[in-house]
């Protein structure tokens, strides 16, 4: 089975500038994220994705393959689908690659290693299902701002629930998303 690693890292973060090369126990950020891929037992090509040679060039190092991305895909406002449509096209014009599952790995979670990839794709596969991603449980109030006034989300706050009488939530943490290339291209999501 063909399964895709891509790994977005483009250099123009404005929050933290080239946060993708931001040494963390003296090793870049990036290192983390190709490392797991290159280790995972599943994944058989990782791909990272950037406009810029810097990265480029750490990510070359590290094992990864580097496929430059347009610097219109490299803004603050560009969504993740039109860089990973541009990845599946390159690979398919210039190597004929077109893989079964495409995994996204966001270098803003270095904890994930390849044991928790290989953890979600041996899931996704056993349980036949089209995506997965990971996250975990909370039991949280959540608020938010209203102009000048700071209001609940999910509660009421005269009923106010004890925690373990909440109803469960999964807070999506970023770290892994995987979905069949088919349903990614059907769906566009």
């Amino acid at each position: 089975m063909k399964v895709l690693s891509i790994i977005p890292a483009r250099g123009g973060s404005k929050g933290i500038p080239l946060k993708n090369l931001v040494i963390l126990n003296q090793k870049p950020l990036l290192y983390y994220t190709v490392t797991a891929s290159l280790k995972s037992k599943i994944i058989n090509k990782t791909v990272v994705s950037t406009d810029n040679k810097k990265i480029s060039r750490v990510a070359l190092k590290l094992g990864a393959e580097v496929i430059c991305r347009p610097k219109k895909l490299a803004i603050d406002t560009t969504p993740l689908e039109p860089v990973i449509k541009h990845v599946l096209n390159y690979l398919n014009t210039h190597q004929d690659y077109n893989p079964e599952i495409i995994v996204i790995l966001q270098n803003t979670s270095p904890l994930r290693t390849a044991k928790h990839i290989d953890q979600a794709l041996t899931l996704m596969k056993r349980k036949n299902y089209d995506s997965i991603l990971s996250g975990f449980s909370i039991h949280t109030f959540l608020w938010k701002q209203n102009k000048n006034t700071v209001v609940p989300v999910d509660y009421n706050p005269k009923k106010r629930p004890n925690r373990q009488n909440m109803n469960e939530q999964l807070f999506e943490n970023g770290a892994i998303f995987a979905t069949k290339t088919k349903n990614f291209i059907q769906s566009k999501c």
